[in-house]
């Protein structure tokens, strides 16, 4: 027998799933425990699967009821979100936005935009992310992040991006490095040193463009030490365990035990990007695209300066 599946079939599933137990489930729905008992064996005949063994001491579900269940958690988290952005439309406010980061976007970019999102919005509340690039851009895909700053060469299927800031590399060194001594050291000087990189899972593509560097210089790094935390690779380098190359905009943020040189004359940039989900509808994305627009005086988000690979 078929039935038409309704959304209160798949709330009864559900407590029904939390509790294992028919009557405190019944209970906590405000319904008979006949009417519960009818409506599991309608949602079972209308798929086709048992989900739940009964007998008289206890309730289980099966490797069905186990998939459901998951599928459903997921089907009422969304449906809640999907109210709360309804009400934040009706208000004409923004409620919540979560935002990924890497440690550069803090040094440039992020906090004249939590000050002016809190000026323009503020009663949101903002969820922050420090993360690997890769591990924003996976977020972003799945709509579990709003909006990202990464580093990035391409923009990958499915998100779009908004260029924010280029910029050059610099050399970190131990404040009592020897070659510091020297009026202008090349890259070529450092060849037999140590060296501390952020690593692949930071950014593929960052990884790649800082490879590039070694490679025009002929020699392969000696990388002893690979991380995602920019903290770390400064502490390091302090304690004279190696030096780094890193984007130059993490020298407005950081310490007093360690130089930066600019290698202003290398060809290779890195640029810090804006990106998100072109499916993800919450209200808030185009709003920080609009501050940033504003913050780095591009005309604003248009086709000219937008990366969208939807």
């Amino acid at each position: 027998m078929n039935y038409q599946i309704e959304l209160r079939h798949l709330l009864y599933f559900k407590v029904l799933a939390e509790e294992l137990h028919f009557r405190r489930a019944a209970e906590k729905l405000f319904i008979a425990q006949p009417g519960l008992s009818r409506q599991i064996k309608q949602l079972e005949e209308s798929y086709g699967v048992t989900l739940f063994e009964r007998n008289k001491r206890n309730v289980q579900m099966t490797e069905a009821g186990m998939y459901l269940f998951q599928e459903v958690k997921e089907l009422f988290r969304h449906l809640d979100q999907i109210e709360t952005q309804l009400q934040s439309f009706a208000n004409g406010k923004i409620s919540t936005l979560k935002l990924g980061f890497i440690g550069s976007a803090v040094q440039t970019i992020l906090p004249q935009l939590l000050v002016t999102l809190k000026q323009q919005q503020p009663d949101i509340e903002l969820s922050l992310h420090e993360l690997a690039n890769e591990t924003q851009l996976d977020l972003l895909e799945k709509k579990e992040l709003d909006l990202g700053f990464v580093r990035l060469s391409e923009t990958p299927p499915g998100l779009c991006s908004l260029p924010i800031h280029t910029e050059h590399f610099s050399l970190v060194l131990p404040n009592n490095h020897p070659l510091l001594k020297s009026p202008q050291p090349s890259l070529d000087a450092f060849k037999n040193e140590s060296f501390i990189l952020f690593s692949k899972n930071y950014s593929h593509s960052y990884y790649d463009l800082v490879m590039s560097i070694f490679s025009d210089h002929k020699f392969i790094p000696k990388v002893t030490l690979r991380t995602v935390n920019a903290l770390t690779i400064f502490n390091m380098v302090a304690q004279g365990l190696g030096v780094a190359i890193v984007p130059s905009s993490l020298k407005n943020g950081y310490h007093v035990d360690v130089t930066f040189l600019e290698l202003n004359t290398l060809p290779q940039r890195t640029t810090l990007s804006l990106v998100w989900n072109a499916q993800n509808r919450n209200p808030g994305i185009p709003l920080v695209i609009q501050i940033i627009a504003s913050q780095t005086n591009k005309a604003g988000p248009d086709t000219a300066s937008i990366n969208n690979n939807s």
